[in-house]
C-alpha cells in the first residue's frame, strides 16, 4: 500500500501540489490499484506523421528509474529506413520533439536525407 501511495506521489506534478486523499479519492485495494494502473497507462501515447512521404511513427513511454518518472521517446520510419530516434527526459511534453530531433540528425549523417530535401519539405 505505501509504495502504490508513494507511486501517486511521484506521478503528481510538483506544480499541482495535491494530498494522496484528492488524488485516490478515498480509494482502497482493488479500487486504488485501478486508479493507478489508468493513471499510468494514460501517460503513454503513440501516433503517426508523414515525412517525406514516408510514414513515421512515434511512441511515448513513462519508466520509473529510482523513484523518479521519466519519458521513453521513440521515432522511427518503417518500411523507410532501419534508423530510430530515441530520447529518454523528465518532460513528458518534450520527449517527442528530441527523439524527433535525433532521428533527423541520425537520417542526415547517414544520408538518408539532405538538407535540401529537409528545407523543401519544411515550406510544404
Amino acid at each position: 500500500a505505501l509504495l502504490g501511495l508513494a507511486i501517486v506521489g511521484i506521478l503528481t506534478p510538483r506544480t499541482e501540489a495535491q494530498g494522496v486523499a484528492d488524488l485516490v479519492g478515498g480509494l482502497t485495494g482493488g479500487g486504488l490499484v485501478e486508479a493507478l494502473t489508468s493513471r499510468i497507462v494514460g501517460l503513454w501515447r503513440t501516433g503517426d506523421i508523414v515525412f517525406l512521404d514516408h510514414v513515421c511513427s512515434f511512441q511515448v513511454k513513462p519508466k520509473l528509474r529510482k523513484l523518479q518518472l521519466y519519458f521513453d521517446g521513440t521515432f522511427w520510419c518503417p518500411g523507410w529506413t532501419p534508423i530510430k530516434g530515441e530520447a529518454l527526459t523528465r518532460s513528458n511534453s518534450s520527449v517527442v520533439n528530441k527523439a524527433v530531433q535525433d532521428f533527423l540528425q541520425k537520417a542526415l549523417a547517414s544520408g538518408l536525407i539532405t538538407e535540401s530535401e529537409a528545407r523543401a519539405w519544411l515550406k510544404q
